[in-house]
């Protein structure tokens, strides 16, 4: 087990692999200060071809006495390419036995982007183990509103993980917010080029989602669920976030000004938004 770098005052990750259902994932902790009252961990599931440190700014602005938990999806950063290709709801389950396998009873869960999607079935898979969910910059799957052809099309390739002079040159158009004027933040964010970029396994998360959708199913989510959507988001335009707030039985919307990628851009925002939810206080 290795730990990433942080400042001393920051608590510590610990980062590890291990092996689940057949697959092994590369893991991160970030453990709890002793510091206030005991909480419920989190747990995020991360964007399509994302490594689990571009969630980095969003842990770093949540409280220290938070534990919070990430992985990367086979063939996604330290994970390897996996053998064999997976469907949501089969990979829902093996989030599930992750959880167990690191000794938690009860989680909230945060998902982002593909991971919104991921987060969703999670949640009606994981009733008695997930206590609250959190969606970000999400849809239903594929019955949903859709981006734009040309926002589509961008996303059929992992190009913008691996180029980061691509992903500036296209940040505005498929990313929207502050990226339209500072589209440099982006390859940044993104970590591009990081680990080489996603491959095989950008693929097989374009996989996981065909002709798979929680819209006949959102009634089946109870949890408490925050929905977390910007204004400018190309990739997921924001009458999602309406939709899945009408059919979640106890469901939120929070409605932000900005783009597809301000969880980890303007973290410092968000992330208070998303705690007071967490603790109760909102």
């Amino acid at each position: 087990m290795t730990s990433t770098a942080h400042h001393p005052d920051v608590p510590r990750d610990d980062v590890f692999s291990t092996r689940v259902r057949g697959r092994t994932l590369r893991v991160a902790i970030r453990r709890a200060t002793a510091d206030g009252p005991r909480r419920t961990p989190l747990l995020l599931l991360n964007g399509i071809g994302a490594t689990l440190e571009v969630l980095d700014p969003f842990v770093d602005a949540l409280p220290p006495n938070l534990e919070v938990i990430r992985f990367d999806v086979p063939g996604v950063g330290g994970s390897p390419d996996p053998t064999m290709p997976y469907h949501m709801s089969t990979f829902a389950l093996l989030v599930g036995r992750l959880v167990t396998q690191l000794g938690y009873g009860e989680v909230d869960v945060l998902g982002f982007s593909w991971g919104g999607g991921l987060a969703q079935q999670v949640a009606i898979s994981g009733r008695r183990w997930v206590r609250k969910l959190v969606l970000v910059a999400t849809g239903t799957g594929s019955l949903m509103v859709p981006a734009r052809p040309n926002v589509l099309s961008r996303m059929l390739t992992p190009r913008r993980h691996q180029d980061p002079e691509y992903a500036a040159r296209i940040a505005g158009e498929i990313y929207g917010g502050t990226m339209r004027t500072n589209p440099q933040k982006a390859p940044r964010a993104l970590h591009a080029g990081d680990h080489g970029g996603p491959g095989r396994g950008y693929y097989y998360q374009l996989l996981a989602g065909v002709g798979w959708t929680t819209l006949p199913f959102l009634n089946m989510i109870h949890q408490p669920t925050l929905i977390v959507a910007g204004d400018d988001d190309p990739i997921v335009p924001v009458v999602n976030a309406r939709l899945m707030t009408r059919g979640i039985p106890d469901a939120r919307l929070h409605l932000y000004r900005g783009g597809h990628l301000a969880l980890v851009t303007e973290a410092d925002e968000l992330a208070p938004v998303i705690d007071e939810f967490l603790t109760g206080r909102a």
